[in-house]
């Protein structure tokens, strides 16, 4: 392309500092360098964890930033070293790196890679590392990603190379809330044919992970959420019952052991709120639950009762759904184009770079399951 080579200027949303709006700026996007590729973003969806940073994490150091990292775009160029990629494909950028090189890559026990581990798992792009800079200073992207912006840069170990027919506006959700929630199920938790299941939270993680025990064989999905709109939503998803804490003056694993006979087999957290954490574990039955933690905090610490585990439960936590990105994305596309996953129906807007604040807005107030914003034009 006539811009390889070439720095970009191009459109971004920076987030300066925690709890302010981001600012649509003109920031400059370098060329790849070895092992690199520049990528055209066309959609991103907005996720919490970017609001987690943003208005949560009480974190100081992780600005100026790019948000962003549930997206899908278009290669404009390669740095040298590049060899499975080339400028054109459709592509997602991944959270978390897959080198195939490293003991973890190699290892099937987990998705999780030897750069990702030596490096913040809120960055690992960290200046001066960043190709993206705005009014003299770097922006950090992130999870590494940086996609509230038209042009980013990341490493080839990143990048997805899927499918030219995909859509690039649906499949971007594949970048992290629905293969994050499905691969908890299906991966981390292993959910079997015939079990009972508790999925607690129902935004696009938890309905992903609905579809994910749907798709494992449960013949019980119990939703969990203090929003009973999100109720019809989760029905399509597959699941069967419905509870609200709310409507209840016992504890709510009490009231999922007396709906299962002694609690359920697995339980999927996707809230990120530690006692919440502590209610999925309580409500696995003894003897074999597994209860698996997929919502993100670092703000307090989780507790249990030893006895909880002693007496035969399974805690996990899941990182992407369990997911080997490079290698698993681009079957989860080819899933959703031979309409075995449903993407669609996560989205309930669609916006543009612009109305980003808007879309922020949306999910804080939980008036959203997906926003999409329309960053480029294919």
């Amino acid at each position: 392309m006539a811009t390889a080579g070439k720095v970009i200027k191009c459109k971004a949303a920076v987030a300066w500092e925690p709890n302010k709006p981001l600012e649509i700026e003109e920031i400059e996007v370098a060329p790849p360098q070895a092992d690199e590729v520049r990528i055209k973003i066309v959609a991103t969806g907005v996720c919490h964890s970017d609001l987690y940073l943003l208005l949560e994490s009480n974190q100081k150091d992780g600005f100026p930033v790019v948000l962003g990292h549930e997206a899908a775009g278009i290669v404009e160029s390669v740095g040298p070293g590049v060899t499975e990629i080339q400028p054109g494909d459709k592509v997602i950028p991944l959270l978390m790196p897959q080198c195939r090189e490293c003991r973890f890559c190699k290892s099937p026990k987990t998705n999780q890679c030897d750069r990702y581990f030596r490096s913040s798992y809120l960055n690992y792009m960290k200046p001066p590392a960043t190709r993206l800079t705005c009014k003299g200073k770097n922006l950090q992207q992130f999870l590494g990603v940086g996609s509230f912006s038209e042009y980013i840069v990341m490493n080839q170990i990143a990048v997805a190379k899927i499918n030219p027919a995909a859509p690039l506006d649906k499949v971007c959700l594949l970048g992290c809330g629905v293969c994050t929630g499905y691969g908890a199920a299906v991966n981390t938790a292993k959910v079997e044919p015939g079990s009972t299941c508790a999925v607690f939270g129902l935004g696009a993680v938890g309905l992903a992970a609905v579809m994910g025990c749907k798709a494992a064989g449960a013949k019980k999905i119990i939703a969990v959420d203090i929003n009973p709109d999100k109720f019809e939503k989760a029905k399509v998803f597959g699941a069967t019952d419905f509870v609200n804490p709310k409507d209840h003056n016992k504890p709510i694993s009490q009231v999922l052991s007396e709906m299962t006979d002694g609690g359920v087999d697995f339980s999927l957290e996707c809230v990120g709120n530690v006692e919440v954490m502590r209610s999925a574990l309580e409500s696995c039955v003894q003897g074999w639950g597994v209860s698996v933690i997929i919502g993100i905090t670092h703000l307090h610490d989780i507790s249990a009762q030893p006895m909880q585990l002693i007496a035969g439960r399974t805690w996990k936590g899941s990182a992407f759904g369990g997911f080997k990105g490079r290698d698993a994305v681009p079957q989860m596309v080819k899933a959703y184009l031979d309409k075995k996953l449903k993407l669609d129906e996560f989205i309930t807007h669609n916006m543009t770079l612009d109305q980003v604040n808007d879309a922020i807005e949306l999910m804080k107030h939980g008036k959203c399951i997906r926003t999409v914003l329309n960053v480029s034009p294919q």
